[in-house]
């Protein structure tokens, strides 16, 4: 199984991707984590051939904006894809930005931010309103239930 957890910048990806690995790995659920930061060019086509090179069994956590159909659409031809979105203000996503140390220029935000096209997600999480401990007990519990 796949699953992207998407949404703009600042609204909490990264953090929750990381502990919803935690969650999984004390479960014995085997897992795998992909990040979009780890490729500088060609993003969504680095993140598709990474994944698709992913074992069978278990959980690719895929990280990633995701913010254009045609990158969303072509995830969900890799297999059991399913889609996580973050969303967050637009205040709170330059805020957090701005706090990272390899923060991104807020044009970028404001772009991704205005142009996030949201995918058909089979969870949604206002990390304005949820932490990143409860976020990531929302996915995990969500991802035992696709397993079973």
């Amino acid at each position: 199984m796949i699953v992207v957890i998407c949404g703009p910048p600042g609204t909490g990806k990264s953090t929750v991707t990381a502990r919803v690995r935690d969650r999984l790995e004390t479960r014995s659920i085997p897992v795998r984590t992909v990040h979009s930061d780890d490729f500088s060019s060609r993003t969504d086509e680095q993140l598709a051939e990474r994944v698709a090179d992913a074992p069978a069994t278990g959980v690719t956590l895929v990280d990633g904006t995701f913010y254009r159909r045609p990158w969303q659409t072509r995830f969900r031809t890799l297999g059991d894809v399913r889609f996580v979105r973050l969303t967050a203000s637009l205040e709170t996503c330059l805020e957090r930005n701005r706090a990272r140390p390899d923060s991104i220029d807020e044009r970028g935000v404001h772009v991704v931010y205005r142009e996030f096209d949201a995918p058909d997600a089979a969870l949604e999480i206002d990390t304005d309103r949820c932490g990143p401990d409860a976020a990531a007990d929302r996915v995990a519990a969500a991802i035992e239930g696709w397993l079973e």
